[in-house]
């Protein structure tokens, strides 16, 4: 059995990684939320339209799973986002307890509006960073996801 000092010295070695790892996410989160901030969007839906651009439309479950807002949230995102006009739901033919939620024309208007700006905002800080750094970083990203998934 593991000592009460070994655990704890285990959690000292281990605490500087988890604090780094959740101030690199919150300073991206903040610098993301910064870059759509002049649009009428929340992060939350900045985050559907995103995720629903460029696809046929997605279930809320796919959204979800997508986008991690919870199943409560992400149903006030979208009622929120259908009011503007962005998004509608369509039921599925098979299946009436399913919808699917597509963008609407204005919704995709938006879409290709703001997300390659958004994306090329977000790009002129991994600039900063060279090629090798770029592809180490995202190594280690992909393990770590895969140790949590």
């Amino acid at each position: 059995m593991e000592s009460v000092s070994t655990k704890s010295e285990s959690n000292q070695d281990f605490m500087p990684l988890m604090r780094a790892l959740v101030r690199a996410y919150q300073a991206f989160a903040a610098y993301d939320a910064n870059g759509y901030r002049d649009i009428d969007l929340t992060v939350s839906q900045a985050d559907v339209l995103f995720t629903l651009g460029n696809t046929e439309g997605l279930t809320f479950k796919e959204i979800g799973n997508l986008t991690l807002i919870t199943k409560g949230t992400l149903t006030g995102v979208i009622d929120r986002m259908e009011d503007k006009g962005l998004v509608k739901r369509v039921s599925l033919s098979d299946d009436r307890r399913c919808t699917r939620v597509v963008l609407t024309a204005k919704g995709t208007k938006m879409f290709n509006q703001v997300f390659p700006q958004q994306i090329a905002y977000i790009k002129e800080r991994f600039d900063r960073m060279d090629a090798k750094s770029q592809k180490e970083a995202l190594v280690h990203l992909r393990k770590i996801r895969e140790i949590f998934s």
